[in-house]
């Protein structure tokens, strides 16, 4: 039946598919996205290849299946039959629409089927998310689920090639698990493999850690603590002695330049005047009132130096 969707044989297919997988995203990836959507989508299937250039894989397994062969060996046989004969068939024994049958269940059919298998070399390497590896393009993506009936959760798909789903959630979309899982309970599909939920979870993590890295390098984290110079008491007596409308308080042993910040204090400027050169540190975490994340987020930003904690 697999042959009436027009897409090989099951011994080529596989050939490409396997290729697909070890070369992904290099010259020999026979479906190669970096050459561009066109080429992804059909442009590998219509273009002269140079089979020289494809990756090898073995596929010994295959060559050692006699079903799997002898699909190969009279693949145009059952392709004509199963894509354009057999639905024209039923359609003219069962209502008498030969012709109906033949283009709109046929052609029409296998039209629409290829072009949503197509996507998932096209359109599943270029929309959605890298939710467990950015190394490569493929993407996970609701959207081209829908359109591949399942394949969407590319990415996963390409991280874990041995699980027999694509969609690891009983709720995503994905028809085709769903139906190698029912072929299961009859015998018809056997050795269902699954990755460890554990290894899925630290890749998910991996990735959700690079994304909060790269926004937390887009963000101002204030001024580095380890970037500041060492005052002693008296640079600090000085520092206020050369500019007497200063103010400079010691937080954790921080002195911070709260000078321009004092109008703005939700205090009051007369608690940061009252502990000018002082240590406020007890008064920050509580004596007085117990700062926010928001307030000593804030504070970063008005670092100056350290306190020399050998003297």
């Amino acid at each position: 039946f697999g042959a009436g969707a027009v897409q090989g044989s099951a011994k080529w297919w596989s050939l490409g598919h396997r290729a697909h997988h070890r070369y992904t995203d290099t010259e020999k990836d026979p479906y190669n996205s970096l050459r561009g959507f066109f080429y992804a989508h059909v442009g590998w299937l219509l273009l002269k290849q140079d089979h020289d250039r494809i990756g090898r894989v073995n596929i010994d397994d295959l060559k050692a299946d006699k079903a799997v062969q002898f699909q190969h060996d009279y693949y145009l046989i059952f392709a004509l039959f199963f894509a354009v004969f057999l639905p024209a068939l039923i359609a003219h024994f069962g209502w008498g629409d030969f012709w109906g049958g033949f283009f709109y269940a046929g052609w029409l059919r296998l039209f629409i089927v290829q072009q949503s298998t197509f996507c998932v070399n096209s359109l599943a390497h270029y929309w959605g998310e890298t939710s467990f590896d950015d190394v490569l393009t493929p993407r996970d993506s609701i959207l081209t689920a829908v359109i591949t009936l399942g394949e969407g959760y590319h990415n996963f798909h390409h991280e874990f090639p041995n699980d027999y789903r694509n969609a690891i959630r009983w709720y995503q979309y994905d028809p085709t698990k769903w139906c190698i899982k029912v072929l299961s309970w009859f015998g018809l599909a056997y050795d269902l493999k699954k990755c460890s939920e554990n290894e899925v979870q630290r890749g998910k993590f991996a990735m959700l850690q690079k994304k909060l890295n790269a926004k937390r390098a887009r963000l101002d984290w204030g001024v580095r603590i380890s970037s500041l110079p060492l005052w002693t008491a008296a640079d600090l007596k000085e520092a206020l002695h050369e500019d007497k409308s200063r103010l400079l308080i010691i937080i954790k042993g921080v002195v911070h330049d709260v000078t321009k910040f004092q109008p703005e204090h939700p205090g009051g400027p007369a608690y940061l005047k009252a502990f000018s050169g002082k240590d406020a540190t007890a008064q920050f975490d509580g004596g007085v009132y117990n700062h926010t994340s928001a307030g000593r987020s804030r504070m970063s930003h008005f670092r100056v130096s350290q306190m020399d904690k050998r003297l």
